[in-house]
């Protein structure tokens, strides 16, 4: 069946499936977070380890991504996502159940391989649905919501259900929501190749996932082990020559995963920047902010969830907004707000103190969910356009490695920039204003970013997009 015969009830059945598998992809990157602390307790984990507890699942959805879109793209986007599902569910059900920090960060590497194919394959699945420019505008609006809305709510819920029931229950609720989602997708989901899949690059996928590993590897374990430590001369320098030989070998390869010649492209550069920047500043955001309400504050881990509702609900709302505002009048409006707002939440974020006063908090915390929530839809639309029509499912995967990169980095830097607030070694709220300082560095290269694309560009590209072949 074509795109056109698909009725309308049908397209948005397909979409409320496509959201399903997201929302829980994305959820899970956050949801976690503020069950740190009892985790930490439970298992007895240092500081550093509750990073990797973060950072295994960004990391290895970065790694992995573009594989699972070539995949799709190659051997039918419906069957990849049917298998990402089921991957995502057993990795859930083996975090539930894991009794010691390696087992648990282990268990969320598998979760993510399965958030990797149903982050990429979502889109693909939707740009082949909606042929349409305002169509297909609308509803990655709608899908960059619901990416916005599950990580900013995944705080809220991780706390509720870390108090209620235990840290456990994070990774239960996942199950009955793939069970939903694999039913949708058996039922309504048509199969779809591309008529020119990507070629696999193994080498270029190692390389890659090599240099961001160690880069990430440096930031965690520098400050516990010392910059001169054996282990981290010796992975920054793996990631060194990982990273020489990853533009070497994607400079030379005929069909790269990554094709370096993309990033003479404004439109490219800034879609990958903002997207690294802004899960730099929400990873970070999330992972210090939920220790300060419990550690600082000495909130329990549902009061500590629920201080994340501002943000939630200023993403719930800034989410549609910036989807409308991308079918109209392109990207760069939003991105200019959301740069702006992260800004003046960092910035408010430098005065932090042990006593501030909740509602200045909640005020920060909404100031900073306008951000976020403004930001998703468009950088999807704005790294849609950068590659070739038939390569959905790599645009898709490529716009989100860049989130993961920057949700990793952003959870790494804290360790150098608040490691002393971390380890409780230094008075918390004090501790954590070189990370802010940083963070509004970032907050402005975003705003910077979003002044190179057009709206003409959004366009071009938009009126570009192809459509896939079913079967």
């Amino acid at each position: 069946m074509g795109e056109a015969e698909h009725s309308p009830r049908r397209k948005a059945v397909i979409l409320a499936a496509c959201c399903l598998g997201v929302l829980i992809a994305a959820m899970d990157g956050t949801i976690v977070n503020v069950a740190i602390p009892s985790i930490r307790d439970d298992l007895g984990a240092s500081a550093a380890s509750m990073q990797w507890v973060i950072a295994a699942y960004a990391l290895t959805m970065a790694a992995v991504l573009l594989l699972s879109g070539a995949a799709g793209d190659r051997y039918g986007r419906k069957r990849v996502f049917l298998t990402g599902l089921t991957t995502f569910a057993l990795g859930s059900l083996m975090c539930s159940l894991a009794g010691s920090v390696g087992v648990l960060v282990g268990s969320r590497a598998i979760q993510a391989v399965g958030a990797s194919m149903l982050n990429t394959i979502a889109m693909a699945i939707v740009v082949q649905v909606f042929p349409g420019r305002v169509e297909r505008a609308r509803a990655i609006g709608i899908w960059g919501s619901v990416i916005g809305l599950g990580l900013a709510l995944g705080p809220v819920l991780g706390g509720t259900l870390t108090d209620l029931v235990s840290w456990r229950a994070v990774f239960w609720i996942n199950i009955p929501i793939c069970l939903a989602a694999i039913v949708l997708t058996i039922v309504f989901v048509p199969e779809s190749t591309s008529r020119r899949p990507t070629a696999f690059d193994p080498a270029g996928q190692l390389l890659g996932a090599a240099t961001i590993f160690g880069v990430v590897f440096v930031l965690i374990e520098a400050p516990g082990r010392g910059a001169t430590s054996g282990a981290v001369v010796g992975v920054a320098t793996m990631a060194l020559g990982a990273a020489i030989a990853f533009l070497t070998v994607e400079a030379r390869h005929r069909t790269p995963f990554i094709d370096l010649r993309l990033f003479r492209r404004p439109l490219f550069c800034s879609a990958i920047g903002i997207a690294v920047c802004s899960f730099a500043l929400y990873g970070g955001f999330l992972f210090v902010m939920s220790h300060y309400l419990q550690d600082e504050r000495g909130l329990s881990a549902i009061r500590a969830g629920l201080c994340f509702l501002p943000m939630a609900a200023a993403a719930a709302l800034g989410s549609p907004v910036a989807g409308h505002l991308i079918g109209r009048w392109g990207t760069r409006t939003p991105l200019l707000v959301s740069g702006f707002a992260f800004t003046g939440a960092a910035a408010s974020l430098m005065l932090l103190e042990p006593d501030t006063p909740m509602w200045s908090l909640a005020l920060s915390f909404a100031v900073f969910g306008i951000g976020f929530g403004m930001v998703n839809a468009p950088v999807t639309a704005l790294a849609v356009t950068a590659l070739p029509a038939d390569r959905s499912g790599t645009a898709a995967a490529l716009a989100t490695t860049s989130r993961q990169v920057g949700l990793a980095i952003g959870v790494a830097l804290c360790g150098p920039l608040a490691g002393d607030a971390l380890t409780h070694t230094a008075e918390f709220a004090t501790a954590t204003h070189p990370l802010w300082a940083v963070f509004v560095l970032l907050g402005l290269t975003i705003v910077v970013l979003a002044l190179l694309p057009s709206r003409a560009g959004l366009e071009r590209g938009g009126a570009e997009l192809p459509v896939a072949t079913t079967r």
